[in-house]
């Protein structure tokens, strides 16, 4: 008999993943589906992730324990205040998803994911950002995209996926303000997924995934800032903290 294909899956429908419990001792959870809006969704909001790479079948994750990072436990070095106060980069949000996201499969980093942002995924995650869920964190300098982010959201949960830099701390300046705006709006919780030397010097840490699960539970209680975020956040990178920095000076190595 011939196996019929998953269903596409709309953002409105849900698929219900097997219990966290059951995942792997390395965090994998289940294998197959497709990237379909409804699946993605439905994954994340049961803390579930895909990560594969080209020509495997999609694994879904669910690790423990898990990568995250607060937005009010955002640490700063003095470096990174210094280089922000010279805004020697131009920052913005949802500009450019597409090239942040091509960027970001073109930079492996050894150890860290890269590669495996297959084309699939690319496709998906466009599909997101089409759909007002995923978004990305633009750093230029001279006009050239030369760093940013791009992941997820949902509730006052933000979903981390990948960052690239072609100059050197250009992800870092473009995360740092967006973090700090995040902050501001009342976002509770930035999903590293997997442990980054990269997000851990930002107070980045890790926690057992039932815990994990709590705080997602009750970042998903919040509405979503759903649509273009150039919109719902159009003073980006302007926020409470970056006018102290940049208009009062550079004062301490915390953000807080």
């Amino acid at each position: 008999m011939r196996k019929r294909p998953f269903p596409w899956l709309g953002e409105d429908d849900y698929f219900a993943f097997p219990p966290a419990a059951s995942a792997s001792d390395d965090g994998v959870l289940c294998v197959g589906g497709n990237l379909s809006p409804g699946m993605l969704l439905s994954a994340y909001r049961q803390g579930v992730f895909p990560w594969f790479n080209d020509g495997e079948p999609i694994v879904w994750w669910n690790p423990d324990p898990r990568f995250v990072l607060e937005p009010a436990e955002l640490h700063v070095s003095g470096t990174m205040r210094k280089l922000i106060k010279k805004r020697r980069f131009s920052l913005s949000l949802d500009r450019a998803f597409g090239e942040v996201i091509r960027a970001c499969s073109a930079s492996p980093r050894r150890g860290q994911r890269g590669t495996w942002i297959t084309s699939d995924m690319i496709d998906a995650y466009e599909r997101m950002h089409a759909l007002g869920y995923a978004h990305s964190v633009e750093a230029r300098l001279d006009g050239a995209l030369v760093g940013g982010l791009y992941g997820l959201s949902l509730g006052s949960a933000f979903f981390g996926e990948s960052m690239f830099s072609r100059e050197p701390d250009a992800s870092k300046a473009a995360f740092i303000p967006f973090v700090w705006a995040l902050d501001e709006a009342g976002f509770t919780v930035v999903d590293s997924q997997v442990r980054t030397d990269h997000v851990a010097s930002l107070g980045g840490k890790p926690v057992p995934r039932d815990e994990y699960l709590a705080m997602l539970e009750r970042a998903l209680a919040s509405p979503t800032v759903k649509g273009d975020w150039a919109v719902a956040f159009p003073s980006f990178p302007s926020s409470r903290r970056w006018r102290e920095l940049c208009e009062r000076g550079v004062s301490g190595v915390s953000s807080n």
